[in-house]
């Protein structure tokens, strides 16, 4: 038992009887359901077909098929002829590719018993189509692409019993020509049809019928390649998908975010600062950067091993595009002058905390060069303070030199190096007397031995 609506359920839509179908619409839908109210009482009363009923009604042919088909498929079916009991109609393929329509199928079928009949063999194509009302290319298309062998064969038993238009069948000379660049192309790689017609100069509509008339092995490795591309749960950009196209952006995608991708791509611009300069809706970027320069994505993200595309890349990244630029001056100035990092914060107006946390995280030795470190009696001094003086200290540790004399020798400031030890380095005057000490005695002993 089907579950079409009946004709007067249709013309009771304003009724309390009618099929509550609105209820089931959202809010925002109900403008479209008060748009196509009048092409779905005459699609559902009416033989007309779906065009002109577009044309009476005022409203796109296109987007009333979109809509029958979406909210009212019970009625899509029924003009069909296909049953859905106990099926869920969505779930039901209107038109398979490849196969004939059941509309179709319903409008040729006598014809095309005709043609495979001896009754009307002294008849060509042309007059029995016009026996049953249709055209006769219409019927000889049909005819080539779904039943290709009836037409063979009584081309041959037409020809045995004399009635032969000695008329050459097949594709001709110059279309193979014409078309064969496109085949391979076609063929051989993953370009769509229009892009194959718009790079060859070629019509497009043409290209198609040939193929459907001389290379259906062709059409059949596509399908079974889309077939195959449904249950790929991941795509590749630029592979097939299930509907014939390439898993790429539109070229008005592209075009709509060229200048952000470009300033996100050769400069180290924040996103929020490129949405604001080039005016691009802020998720639709986002999106866009994610599903096809993702590359791009973990290259800001400063992520340079392989991850899973599921990954949460807020966990993953490491060292920002972004920020790196933001300190590579302030970097480099550590690395050219003895500055604090205080120093240098202020010097490029920067957060000191943050660009210490920042310099430990991902330069430190920089971090360790410009901190704090603990020296060999267990005092805290800064680093590169530490490197400065330590062969000032080594001298003052192992000799008798005076602290100024090695100052000297080192070109230090002797108030700057006195200072140091004294404060670091307390225990290291008394080292320092012992050898004096000893230096002394020792001349002492010279003498006393001349």
């Amino acid at each position: 038992m089907d579950i079409y609506y009946k004709p007067q359920d249709i013309k009771g839509l304003n009724t309390k009887q009618k099929p509550n179908r609105s209820s089931v619409l959202p809010e925002k839908k109900e403008s479209s359901h008060e748009k196509y109210r009048a092409a779905v009482e005459l699609y559902s009363n009416t033989d007309m077909p779906l065009k002109d009923i577009a044309e009476k009604c005022g409203v796109s042919y296109g987007a009333l098929g979109i809509y029958l088909r979406r909210h009212w498929r019970e009625l899509v079916l029924r003009r069909h002829k296909i049953t859905a009991e106990g099926v869920d109609p969505k779930s039901i393929k209107i038109i398979h590719s490849g196969q004939q329509s059941p509309t179709a199928h319903e409008k040729y079928k006598n014809a095309i018993l005709a043609c495979d009949s001896l009754k009307y063999i002294s008849l060509n194509i042309s007059q029995i189509a016009r026996m049953y009302n249709l055209n006769g290319t219409a019927l000889a298309n049909f005819m080539r692409i779904h039943y290709e062998d009836i037409l063979v064969n009584r081309e041959k038993m037409r020809e045995k019993l004399g009635y032969s238009e000695n008329v050459k069948r097949g594709a001709r000379k110059e279309c193979l020509e014409q078309y064969a660049k496109a085949i391979d192309l076609y063929k051989s790689t993953n370009i769509t049809l229009p892009e194959i017609a718009k790079m060859l100069n070629i019509s497009e509509s043409g290209l198609s019928q040939h193929l459907r008339f001389y290379h259906k092995d062709v059409l059949a490795l596509k399908r079974n390649d889309r077939l195959h591309a449904q249950h790929e749960r991941k795509k590749s950009k630029g592979a097939l998908t299930g509907n014939g196209r390439r898993n790429e952006p539109r070229p008005d995608t592209e075009q709509k975010y060229a200048k952000a991708l470009a300033l996100y791509r050769d400069t180290s611009m924040t996103m929020k600062d490129i949405i604001i300069k080039t005016g691009v809706p802020k998720e639709g970027f986002r999106y866009y950067l994610h599903k096809w320069h993702r590359e791009l994505v973990l290259e800001h993200s400063g992520i340079t091993e392989n991850i899973s595309d599921d990954a949460d890349l807020r966990k993953e990244r490491k060292k920002m595009k972004a920020t790196a630029a933001k300190y590579a001056d302030a970097i480099e100035c550590l690395k050219s002058h003895q500055y604090s990092v205080a120093k240098v914060s202020h010097m490029f107006g920067l957060n000191a905390e943050v660009f210490r946390q920042y310099l430990h995280k991902h330069e430190p030795e920089i971090a360790r060069q410009t901190g704090m470190t603990c020296n060999a009696e267990g005092k805290t001094t800064l680093y590169r303070s530490q490197e400065k003086y330590k062969e000032a200290i080594h001298l003052y540790e192992t000799t008798s030199e005076s602290l100024r004399t090695i100052s000297e020798k080192l070109s230090l400031k002797y108030i700057s190096l006195y200072g140091y030890i004294r404060r670091n380095y307390p225990k290291l005057a008394t080292k320092h007397l012992e050898h004096v000490e000893k230096e002394r005695n020792n001349v002492s002993e010279l003498f006393d031995n001349k």
